[in-house]
């Protein structure tokens, strides 16, 4: 597991230097592993979203159904 790991941290570091000669659009995107950072980052902030939604929006109180 360490060896594909250290695998794919390789390649996302020096790939995008090979193929795009380390040039970017925006200076953020230089960061190594930028584009695997801010898929966790939409990822997790999806989810906490989509949870506090549930909660406020959706649930209703226990008793809804008791009339």
């Amino acid at each position: 597991c360490y060896v594909v790991l250290a695998v794919i941290v390789l390649a996302e570091v020096v790939l995008p230097r090979v193929f795009h000669g380390g040039h970017s659009h925006f200076e953020f995107e230089a960061i190594p592993a930028f584009g695997s950072l801010y898929g966790l980052v939409s990822c997790v902030a999806i989810i906490v979203i989509s949870k506090f939604l549930g909660k406020v929006w959706l649930m209703r109180r226990e008793d809804h159904y008791d009339s």
